[in-house]
């Protein structure tokens, strides 16, 4: 099973001014080291909480599909499924009419299962014979939740005051790791 990003989202959950007002930042000097900061931080924090945040179009591949019914979505929470393919018996591409399966999307995370009384197609024993491609996240960045926004926001400002992984010479002292940490927590997907 791998998960690929076919497009990755629009827009981020953290503007580039809402980052700069964070982080007291009132030139234009350090607007490109910014925006990559915060593309750097909303990939972390999708990584650790295990979910999409702004929409994106993403690409579950398996070899097969699983049995005997429904499966899993990584990156909840899925909107939409795009297309279903597969590599039938036969070694042709077909692709799976939208009636044949159904979409959970209420369920952390969703999954994908075929339509009432009916059981997925046989596929050719071959690596990466079944092809889902869905959309994921909250939809525009507003709807991303607060607390992940903030958690964004102090790593952008750590990240852009502290640009090396060591400091020398400096006294410092750190916001204590379980608020900070927690701020993510009530997102957290299980790894599938």
């Amino acid at each position: 099973m791998s998960l690929i990003v076919i497009i990755p989202p629009s827009e981020e959950p953290v503007t580039l001014a809402e980052a700069k007002l964070h982080c007291k930042i009132e030139v234009t000097d350090d607007d490109t080291l910014i925006t990559s900061l915060i593309t750097a931080t909303r990939q972390q924090a999708e990584h650790i909480t295990g979910r999409a945040f702004c929409t994106q179009t993403l690409e579950l591949v398996l070899d097969a599909f699983p049995d005997p019914e429904a499966f899993k979505l990584p990156m909840p929470p899925a909107i939409a499924i795009t297309s279903v393919k597969y590599i039938d018996t036969n070694g042709v591409e077909q692709t799976l009419d939208a009636a044949a399966y159904s979409l959970d999307k209420d369920s952390q995370p969703g999954s994908l299962s075929p339509a009432y009384d009916t059981t997925w197609p046989d596929t050719r024993a071959v690596p990466n014979a079944v092809r889902v491609r869905y959309t994921a996240g909250y939809g525009a960045a507003a709807a991303v939740p607060a607390s992940i926004k903030s958690w964004m926001l102090m790593a952008i400002g750590t990240l852009y005051a502290s640009r090396e992984a060591i400091i020398i010479g400096t006294i410092t002292s750190e916001v204590p790791r379980g608020f900070f940490a927690a701020l993510l927590d009530p997102y957290w997907i299980p790894r599938l």
